[in-house]
């Protein structure tokens, strides 16, 4: 099975820890270790770095090969600019096609967490076993719930199947906390982790099915990939694909008979934001998250982390908050409101003043 790991994010929702120059999943923020190079350790025994395929930005392809230098630098493959996931996957897949192969692979995320590797192993190999005997379905790989987390999507599960499998029956993307809590004790419902089982050419037959004009652009690139006109091409047609998810243009159009759902309890966490870092190092307790040189007093359930060493971060009173200060930014805000610091990083973008 080949293992495809997406580690092209700008990060902007960890900012201002993660900046474009250098984003979260190159950060060595867990005992020395970034995010990525977590990612290519659990696999890289059990399935071989020959199989592993990394996918970034062209701009972090050297921090890339510099962080996991054990992946061959032809596995390493850097899209020309973002386009979102469904054009970054069907670029991956036409590319993996033309060097022949056919068969499962598995779409893995470079910034994600997990305590229980040898769990999250045996259900890869579950997957590509139940891939190699039906193919043409997609299998979800859904974590169960620690606690009714509104920051990540729900997977709504069926009836027990006699292989260990679960009837897929629909997801939903970041449900408001109270839908969280009746999903979370009804038992019927995993976090979606956004990893797949799929093979690649069912895959590819979904795109022509639901994206066809997606699809004639990818099989475009595919036919130049190898000949003297493979860089032209791709810097020409690249930028016009779609910006489209991967779940809205392909996952949602999937019948829920042709999907199936691996429930797996391996410790997984997404520190996708500020917040989520602290559940995914400290748990979800009232316990603090704090980094650097810094002081609480009477300060609960909050992330205080200090990157300047001559600078004391001292905090009194604060539940729920996340400070942090750099060499050259100052953050705070709530809890609540840390999936709008993406919207702040934009509106930074859009200042002359501010962009840098």
């Amino acid at each position: 099975m080949k293992i495809l790991i997406f580690a092209g994010g700008s990060g902007t929702r960890l900012w201002p820890l993660s900046r474009k120059s250098h984003p979260k999943q190159f950060k060595k923020e867990f005992d020395g270790k970034s995010t990525l190079q977590l990612a290519v350790e659990r696999v890289e025994k059990t399935f071989g770095t020959n199989n592993i395929y990394i996918s970034t930005n062209e701009g972090y392809i050297s921090l890339v090969k510099e962080q996991v230098p054990q992946i061959q630098a032809s596995n390493i493959i850097g899209e020309p600019l973002k386009r979102d996931l469904a054009a970054a996957i069907g670029y991956n897949f036409v590319r993996l096609r033309k060097r022949g192969y056919k068969g499962p692979v598995a779409i893995l995320w470079a910034d994600q967490l997990m305590d229980n590797v040898s769990g999250f192993l045996d259900v890869l190999r579950k997957g590509e076993t139940l891939v190699r005997e039906e193919p043409n379905r997609l299998i979800f790989i859904g974590e169960t719930p620690r606690y009714a987390e509104n920051n990540v999507g729900w997977i709504h599960l069926g009836s027990r199947e006699e292989d260990g499998t679960y009837e897929y029956r629909n997801w939903v993307y970041k449900p408001e906390i109270e839908k969280c809590n009746e999903m979370f004790s009804s038992g019927e419902w995993v976090w979606n982790t956004g990893y797949f089982v799929v093979d690649l050419d069912y895959t590819l037959s979904l795109y022509k099915e639901h994206q066809p004009s997606l699809y004639r652009q990818l099989l475009k690139i595919e036919e130049s990939l190898g000949t003297l006109e493979e860089v032209e091409v791709i810097s020409k047609l690249y930028p016009q694909l779609e910006a489209m998810h991967f779940d809205s243009a392909i996952v949602e159009k999937v019948p829920p008979d042709r999907a199936v759902v691996l429930k797996t309890n391996m410790g997984w966490s997404d520190p996708g934001t500020l917040y989520a870092m602290k559940e995914a190092t400290v748990g979800n307790t009232g316990k603090n998250l704090s980094k650097g040189l810094t002081y609480e007093m009477n300060t609960f359930d909050s992330v205080v982390i200090n990157e300047e060493d001559r600078k004391l971060l001292a905090t009194v009173g604060l539940k729920n908050m996340i400070v942090v200060n750099t060499e050259d930014v100052i953050l705070v805000v709530h809890k609540d409101n840390v999936t709008d610091i993406s919207e702040l990083v934009s509106g930074l973008a859009r200042q002359k003043k501010l962009k840098k």
